[in-house]
């Protein structure tokens, strides 16, 4: 069942600018390339790009995302407005948060491993934007991103992944697929157009949901459920199903209620996704922290004060992912004293509508993101680190049990001292609220307690509960006997639930007294001598009765109810119905052995679940066998162990075996010390295990700040590459030989008209120039180079060269951008014809 308000929480979101945001880790920045690509360059949106950084690595995102797009790009400041039209990424080592339409930053202190900002962020959108916000995943490795499109899908807003096989590293976008929160896998080229699209619906969508639909249409999709998941919604509000029906026919872009019927009548997939809408819960550990206070302050105290040997027993109803349940055993573990041998044992009993929530909840891992509201103590007392997350400690896993359990139809569980059902209620109508209100009552002990959800009371059943806090929503039983027709007590009320059959004689009658001897011995054996029996159908409808059944079964106030869940004694009532329940799934007996009563003067009981095979009338029925077993008292004890009434076969045995336990004792001395010695090492393994799992997170880290380093050096290497090319084109246009030497006068580049004056091959790079040939009369060319790298002056002459051309050669030193001098740049300019102008003037004079 969903454990939150369908609303969000908190203050109203601040309407303003809308925000888009991106998450994205190792070999994210290609995807970023692609998205921006193909964005609009006006529009009304900002965008904020989160990725994984770390302190002293400086990031050229903004210069890089730039390049292909014309929206402007600026680091995202600490208290900075967001301004439409902008794109925004987030600084280098620390967290990136969104409150009332304004950003926040906040410089991590030290790196943590543990630290998920694109979740971080990601649920601030959905707090601060509410159904607005718009949430992206795109490639990286690990999980970041998945809680915080969790909290954007529950609040409404729109959720998407980049299409896992299209991504560098398709762990961050399968984990948010796999967690059944995203609305639409893309490319991320085809994600733009598609959010412009659906902003352009949600904005146009001015009418309530239960004005797009009609009560037919809302019907007909219950009934629909109902017939293909053997769930039933019809007692929920219909404005809750609106809301999550409205978000399927969004995915699917459909307006109206009749072709969303089509479709989930052509899908079975997407009934099986509709379901899934219907329970979608979003939970955390210690939810409303003042709740807990009180609870550990008021109520826990007072629940472990019970006699040693009576279990406290609770119930979290609409358990989720275990958040809850797990919360509530925190508590009781913290309130029972270790060192007291007589200290109550707990049974927490947890249980959800949602499958896929419950198998999360056994499993008992949480990510470091689930863990944030869980104090540094705790996480140390009850938590152990395991594959990149936390595990629950096995002496806490088990005081809890997990099962799927339907409130409306499965019958509640009974003797509970603390029963736990918050923001549940909010979804049923007020005929159920009613109902499970006073089913509650009845699940409850004596003094028992009851907690709801904020916005949740026990409405006009104050007469059954005391207010015990009120702002906690914390109510105490009032020990009163409700009226026969207030409590329906569900057990398995199906649409299709097979009639009641009638009694089937398992012995025949004695109509004359002249019927056969031994059918009349038989008779009087089993009336008087065969332990009390019943024989029940699946639903644990009485079909016949055998023998004395008085101590067990007694009829329930009220109208006549012929089920034996009604009518056994309270405190078997649990536990045959468990026994029942293994019995029909298994198609095996099931014994209970020494089942007490509270009733003094009661012998201990054993009971017998049989499932009958044959004959063919009886398949499918239950025979359930009442025994009787020896009073413990009756039996006295001799010296030796031995019961005084034991006969001498049975001393004789006893004697044989009091050696054999003798050589048994050292076996188990030897084997608890192997224990122990198998418990440290396994202490020790576990130590190295942590100390491998955070390495490797360490290891992730960094092999994702280096993809993203790589990423971005590439596209550095590329634009050199390119600023090479330019300059080698310039520098080939100008029909000007250069040569570029270095500090040793080694040659480091050349053009290709120097070819045609030092002979020069790619393999003359890096040679000396007093190596080279050349066609110049130019005797003095090295100690001109030398002289201009010493005195930092430009030298410059007209040199004739062996084919008769005249060239004016000009030595200069060559300066980095850092005006350091790393060379000389030669370069010889064809002056032949102004040189033969200069001769004939001469001549002409």
């Amino acid at each position: 069942m969903p454990c939150v308000s369908d609303s969000p929480s908190g203050s109203s979101p601040v309407l303003g600018t809308r925000v888009v945001g991106i998450g994205a880790s190792a070999g994210g920045l290609e995807a970023l390339e692609r998205f921006f690509n193909h964005l609009p360059a006006t529009t009304d949106w900002a965008y904020v790009v989160v990725q994984h950084t770390r302190s002293g690595h400086k990031t050229l995102l903004g210069d890089l995302l730039q390049r292909v797009t014309e929206i402007p790009i600026e680091e995202a400041c600490n208290g900075a407005v967001i301004l439409p039209n902008r794109i925004y990424f987030m600084p280098i080592g620390g967290t990136l948060k969104i409150a009332r339409g304004c950003l926040h930053f906040q410089a991590a202190k030290r790196l943590k491993n543990t630290q998920a900002p694109i979740d971080i962020f990601l649920s601030s959108l959905a707090a601060d934007q509410a159904h607005r916000a718009v949430g992206v995943v795109l490639s990286g490795m690990g999980h970041d991103g998945t809680e915080g499109l969790k909290a954007i899908h529950h609040a409404g807003g729109l959720c998407l992944a980049q299409q896992p096989d299209t991504a560098a590293f398709d762990s961050m976008p399968q984990s948010a697929i796999d967690a059944s929160c995203v609305h639409r896998v893309a490319l991320p080229e085809d994600m733009p157009a598609y959010i412009a699209r659906w902003a352009l619906e949600h904005t146009a969508q001015t009418h309530t949901p239960e004005s797009i639909s009609s009560t037919e249409g809302l019907q007909a999709i219950v009934d629909l459920l109902h017939q293909k998941l053997q769930h039933d919604f019809s007692l929920y509000k219909p404005s809750t199903l609106l809301r999550r029906i409205e978000r399927r026919m969004h995915v699917h872009q459909l307006s109206a209620m009749g072709d969303y019927l089509q479709c989930l009548q052509q899908n079975p997939r997407e009934l099986d996704l509709l379901f899934s809408e219907m329970l979608i819960g979003v939970t955390c550990f210690f939810r409303d922290e003042p709740v807990w206070l009180d609870l550990s302050a008021h109520v826990l105290p007072h629940l472990v004060i019970k006699p040693p040997k009576e279990a406290i027993r609770a119930w979290v109803l609409g358990c989720s992912t275990g958040e809850e349940a797990y919360s509530l055993a925190m508590l009781m573990q913290e309130s029972l004293d270790p060192a007291d041998p007589n200290t109550a044992p707990v049974q927490i009993y947890a249980t959800d509508l949602n499958p896929a929530a419950i198998a999360v909840a056994r499993k008992g891992w949480y990510s470091a993101q689930a863990l944030a509201h869980v104090s540094e103590a705790r996480q140390k007392g009850f938590f152990t680190r395991h594959e990149g997350g936390f595990s629950i400690h096995p002496t806490l896993r088990a005081m809890v049990i997990f099962a799927q359990h339907d409130v409306i139809i499965d019958p509640p569980f009974t003797k509970l001292d603390l029963l736990l059902c918050r923001n549940v209620l909010i979804y049923f109508n007020a005929t159920l609220q009613k109902r499970l209100i006073r089913l509650f009552h009845f699940s409850l002990r004596a003094g028992g307690t009851l907690v709801l959800g904020s916005a949740e009371t026990v409405g006009r059943t104050q007469h059954l509960f005391n207010t015990l806090i009120s702002k906690s929503r914390i109510y105490g039983r009032v020990c009163l006997t409700p009226k026969p027709e207030s409590v329906v007590f569900p057990v398995h009320r199906r649409a299709d639930a097979r009639p009641l059959n009638s009694e089937l004689p398992v012995t025949p009658s004695i109509a004359h007294p002249s019927q056969n001897l031994q059918t009349m011995a038989d008779h009087v054996l089993l009336q008087t001598f065969s332990p009390a029996a019943v024989l029940v159908n699946a639903d644990g409808d009485i079909l016949y009765i055998s023998g004395k059944t008085g101590q067990y079964l007694e009829p329930a106030a009220g109208k006549a109810n012929w089920n034996i869940h009604v009518m056994l004694r309270p405190e078997l009532r649990a536990q045959i119905a468990l026994g029942l329940r293994q019995a029909l799934q298994d198609q095996k007996s099931v014994v209970l052995n020494d089942l007490s009563f509270e009733k003094e003067g009661l012998r201990p009981l054993q009971v017998t679940v049989y499932p009958l095979q044959e004959p063919s009338a009886l398949v499918g029925m239950v025979m359930v066998i009442f025994k009787d077993l020896p009073d413990p008292s009756s039996l006295s004890s001799g010296s030796t162990g031995v019961p005084a009434t034991a006969n001498p076969d049975i001393q004789s045995t006893w004697d044989e075996m009091q050696p054999l336990r003798q050589e048994v004792l050292p076996s188990q001395a030897q084997m608890h010390a192997l224990n122990k010695s198998l418990k440290q090492n396994i202490e020790e393994l576990q130590a190295a295990n942590e100390e491998l799992t955070t390495a490797k997170e360490e290891g992730q880290s960094m092999n994702e700040e280096l993809q993203t380093i790589n990423s971005e050096l590439q596209t550095r290497l590329d634009d050199l590459a390119l600023a090479q090319s330019d300059m080698q084109n310039l520098l080939n246009s100008t029909d000007i030989a250069t040569l570029f030497l270095d500090n040793d006068l080694n040659v480091r580049r050349y053009t290709e008209q120097a070819v045609a004056i030092f002979h020069l091959r790619d393999a003359d790079v890096g040679r000396p120039l007093s190596d080279l040939a050349n066609t110049l009369y130019y005797p003095l060319l090295l100690d001109d180079v030398k002289e201009t790298l010493r005195t930092l002056a430009p030298c410059t002459k007209s040199i004739v060269a062996s084919d008769g051309r005249w060239f004016s050669v000009r030595i200069m030193p060559y300066r980095t951008l850092a005006n350091m001098v790393n060379g000389a740049v030669l370069t010889f300019v064809d002056i032949s014809t102004a040189k033969a102008l200069e001769f004939r003037l001469r001549e002409a004079n």
